[in-house]
């Protein structure tokens, strides 16, 4: 959701004046809530916000959050209701009990239901699955607080933004190499979510909230247990970290990962007066300059450390991207010769090898699962998948994915030809004959090459 800079909060209310409130949809209204919010965080960078916390239980603020949450559609938490649940209950007086929860200051958070997603390497990725009921209060809590930090983020920094994307940081970093920035330090934080104190960043969120019931709410969520195969963790007792997989945490994370990116930027500090520039995604991200100092880095660690963060030294390193290839959201930078043959060399963006086996490992666990399938539903399955991972990969001017989705289309011809010729699928009209092609004109699967 973008936030129009060039309306005042004037403009906004006069708008809301010229119509019956109840006549404006409940979109339109929150959407010129966020934008007189906005406007008086920009045009006043000191404000304190002393009363937010009455907007949180707005009608129209809960009913959008409700619908987001709808959207999603996700897992049920440890009470098990599901968005059909709520439905069947009734969703207007499901929100209005929620509302006089949140207004008498009775809401409570119920505990987190933790699981863990395999990684590429092996690893296990914890998520936290929260409750209906707590998923629409913290979406609403980011749909008010959202737009006034948003006024002082950095252009530098693209994750969990409204209208900014990866494709969006993956054009800056070859913008910049294009402009001579080849030096690189490639960071990687050891478990930051994980890691964010909470007393240095209520010091953040202070500087420009300063209503107490809303920052008590927040520090609820911020000290929910997590449930464990039963067991309970964390609490009133925990100091560090905010639950991964939790709606508000990415904002959370941005306001304190924003202290660097300000820094970084700033016109008379030394990272800019040594012509350093960050690129960041959330935790993840780089520093490019024409030359790295020394000095930089260590005033970088030092930051950090006073931040309570760590740098993984491990997975940390600084290259030249002349020299070196590096990887960042899945994409490899390498500087590259010219493929007609002529004397100049460029920088390409293109999908990593571990991007590439991630996709074949997700087609091998289709094909693996879909053994019956007809071909109509197969090649919806995996067309879900090849479309997701072209539109993500797929940047027009900045990506070059043409090998890439050459090699895709020659592990799909091998993996569907072993797919019907097993003698399982003896019976298939398929069998013993060119399936990929077969799939791509008769039933619409996606030939990478062309797509």
């Amino acid at each position: 959701m973008a936030y129009n800079q060039k309306r005042d909060g004037n403009e906004v209310q006069l708008e809301l004046l010229k119509r019956n409130r109840n006549q404006i949809p409940t979109l339109e209204r929150l959407q010129m809530l966020q934008e007189k919010l906005y406007q008086k965080a920009k045009q006043e960078p000191d404000y304190k916000f002393y009363v937010l916390y009455d907007k949180v239980f707005i009608p129209y603020v809960l009913k959008e959050s409700w619908l987001i949450v709808k959207r999603t559609n996700s897992a049920a938490g440890i009470d098990g209701q599901t968005v059909k649940d709520v439905e069947n209950y009734g969703v207007e007086k499901y929100l209005q009990e929620l509302s006089e929860e949140i207004r008498k200051q009775t809401y409570q958070p119920q505990p987190i239901k933790r699981i863990y997603i395999p990684k590429a390497n092996g690893d296990l990725r914890p998520i936290g699955i929260g409750c209906i009921k707590d998923r629409i209060v913290q979406t609403a809590v980011k749909l008010i607080i959202e737009p006034i930090f948003e006024t002082d983020f950095s252009d530098n920094s693209f994750g969990f933004r409204p209208e900014r994307s990866s494709k969006d940081a993956i054009g800056k970093i070859k913008e910049n190499l294009n402009n001579g920035d080849t030096e690189i330090y490639d960071a990687d934080l050891s478990a930051y979510f994980d890691t964010i104190p909470h007393n240095k960043l209520y010091k953040v969120l202070q500087m420009r909230i300063s209503d107490p019931r809303l920052l008590k709410l927040i520090d609820k969520f911020l000290k929910v247990p997590i449930q464990e195969e039963k067991e309970l963790k964390g609490g009133k007792n925990n100091k560090i970290g905010v639950p991964q997989g939790g709606i508000l945490s990415p904002l959370l994370a941005n306001i304190y990962m924003n202290l660097i990116d300000k820094i970084i930027d700033k016109p008379t500090g030394i990272f800019h007066k040594l012509g350093i520039k960050i690129v960041r995604y959330a935790d993840d991200f780089v520093l490019m300059a024409k030359e790295l100092k020394t000095e930089a880095l260590d005033k970088l660690k030092e930051l950090l450390t006073r931040m309570e963060l760590k740098i993984n030294e491990d997975k940390t390193k600084t290259l030249n991207a002349r020299d070196e290839t590096f990887n960042f959201l899945g994409f490899t930078f390498r500087y590259d010769k010219d493929i007609f043959g002529r004397k100049i060399k460029y920088f390409k963006v293109i999908p990593s090898e571990k991007s590439i086996s991630k996709i074949k490992e997700k087609i091998r666990e289709i094909l693996h699962s879909c053994l019956h399938y007809s071909p109509c539903r197969l090649v919806e399955k995996l067309n879900e998948l090849l479309r997701g991972w072209f539109n993500y990969f797929d940047i027009k001017g900045v990506s070059n994915p043409i090998q890439s989705k050459r090699k895709i289309r020659h592990y799909l011809q091998n993996s569907l030809y072993r797919y019907y010729n097993r003698k399982s699928q003896r019976r298939s009209s398929i069998y013993g004959q060119s399936a990929f092609e077969i799939l791509v004109q008769k039933y619409g699967l996606i030939n990478p090459t062309k797509y």
